[in-house]
């Protein structure tokens, strides 16, 4: 079957009609059953966006998020669709917290074949280094990289003794060549892209892959709340000259999450509109 559509002048595909979507869909990423993966992050943004697509593509997905109420939101939707998802409440920085949700999950799925970790904040932004406020660069830290680091250690030996699993860590483009007025930011998605570098290494002969994304500016909410001089500074340096969308992070999450991303782990991905090629 032959399907044509027009790329817009911006390199974006436009809106399809559902029946197009459904039958894309049918070549893409499909997961096995059961198949359970856990998305931090999933009341908004890449993570819901993620949630939503893996769950349509057959996995059964946990909706964990800081906002509770939020994650419990994206898995009703996912179950009025027909998809297979539950929700909880979790704070990544609090590692005695989170051991009763991770535990729960284990529990109630027999076995957890994935784990994507959106969680990241900014902190404040536009700023020079020297007016960083420490205590602000704590914040940021505990979530986006300490806060990677216990949702890791909470999955992993449950992962070893299957011999299996699949971690997305979503980092930044900020994270491989810096963003100004972004330190904080900058420097702890900087900071997970080298621990992920480690992990890759030291599980590489388990049969569980630890990779991370680097996406550019994606249309998501916590873009929409950075100054506009910000987003204009960052958009400005993509070849493409457009922000990323929200399906296009989904689809190779999805990949990345699935069994038949199975010879590539310690990999920052790039999603970049070219702005990054290393």
């Amino acid at each position: 079957m032959k399907l044509e559509y027009t790329i817009l002048p911006d390199n974006r595909p436009p809106a399809a009609a559902p029946l197009i979507v459904e039958i894309l869909e049918f070549w893409m990423t499909n997961f096995p059953a059961p198949y359970t993966i856990a998305v931090v992050g999933a009341a908004s943004g890449i993570g819901q966006a993620a949630a939503g697509l893996m769950a349509r593509r057959g996995a059964t997905v946990v909706c964990l998020d800081r906002d509770g109420e939020g994650a419990r939101a994206t898995s009703e939707k996912i179950a009025l669709a027909g998809g297979k998802a539950s929700s909880a409440a979790i704070d990544v920085s609090d590692r005695v917290s989170q051991r009763a949700v991770w535990d729960g999950i284990v529990r109630t799925s027999g076995q957890l074949h994935g784990l994507v970790n959106c969680a990241g904040v900014t902190g404040k932004t536009n700023i020079k280094a020297h007016d960083v406020d420490p205590d602000d660069f704590d914040f940021v830290y505990r979530i986006n990289l300490l806060g990677a680091l216990l949702v890791s250690q909470a999955v992993l030996p449950h992962m070893l003794s299957k011999n299996y699993g699949r971690i997305l860590h979503i980092a930044s483009i900020a994270g491989k060549e810096g963003n100004a007025g972004m330190t904080a930011y900058s420097a702890t998605k900087a900071g997970l892209i080298g621990m992920v570098k480690s992990m890759g290494k030291d599980y590489a002969e388990t049969g569980i892959t630890i990779n991370a994304l680097a996406p550019a500016v994606i249309r998501t909410p916590m873009v929409a709340a950075l100054p506009d001089a910000q987003v204009k500074y960052m958009t400005d340096k993509i070849p493409m000259k457009r922000c990323g969308e929200l399906e296009e992070a989904a689809e190779l999450i999805a990949w990345i999450a699935s069994p038949a991303c199975s010879f590539t782990t310690g990999f920052a991905f790039d999603l970049s509109g070219g702005r990054a090629t290393y």
